[in-house]
């Protein structure tokens, strides 16, 4: 199957709103990987697939701006996690299924983004994850926009792992090999260090 089969339109939302606590502080959208902004990676990637790219970030909202379509934040203070800005995506997606991305993960590919479109469009209802090995990836998922109040009431009570309350929802999971470089998170000094070599 080609990369051109027409897959049903998604919104896109790419999380860039946490502490960057391995980064020391720093908002790790905007550092830098092969001289341009971890989140340029990602726009670069995801811009092809949808009009509607989100974009969940807390702080430096002028320098995100040009990368989305619309920008979302959390309704908390004190950055609560990513099942926050996932919250704020699923309310301001224009489609009928959110893709979510981590803004560290430059090196995921057209071909991987496109399996994870296909997969979803064959289970329309329910979560899908990226898993390898026995590893979910919950950041790495496409969620049905009408889950958006299941999201919501689980939050309401006290929900915090994206991970989990997919589960809970069935997830399916698109198996990747273990150790799948395109799913490599570069959330700290030393593997963005150590995979400056390689190109994304």
């Amino acid at each position: 199957m080609t990369l051109n089969t027409q897959l049903p339109s998604c919104s896109i939302l790419l999380l860039a709103g946490g502490r960057g606590q391995r980064m020391g502080g720093q908002d790790k959208g905007l550092i830098e990987w092969h001289g341009e902004p971890l989140i340029a990676h990602l726009h670069r990637k995801t811009r092809p697939l949808s009009d509607d790219l989100i974009i969940s970030c807390n702080r430096n909202l002028e320098k995100y701006a040009p990368y989305a379509d619309q920008l979302v934040h959390d309704d908390e203070g004190d950055f609560p996690g990513p099942l926050a800005g996932i919250r704020a995506g699923l309310k301001a997606a224009r489609h009928e299924s959110l893709m979510v991305l981590p803004c560290d993960v430059p090196r995921i590919d057209a071909a991987l983004l496109h399996s994870m479109r296909e997969a979803a469009s064959q289970h329309p209802d329910t979560p899908l994850m990226l898993r390898h090995g026995e590893h979910w990836e919950p950041l790495l998922c496409i969620i049905p926009v009408a889950l958006s109040e299941a999201f919501e009431k689980a939050w309401q009570e006290g929900e915090r792992s994206p991970g989990r309350l997919m589960r809970q929802l069935g997830a399916i999971a698109l198996q990747c090999r273990a150790n799948d470089p395109r799913l490599a998170n570069l959330n700290t000094p030393e593997l963005l260090s150590a995979h400056n070599n390689v190109s994304d």
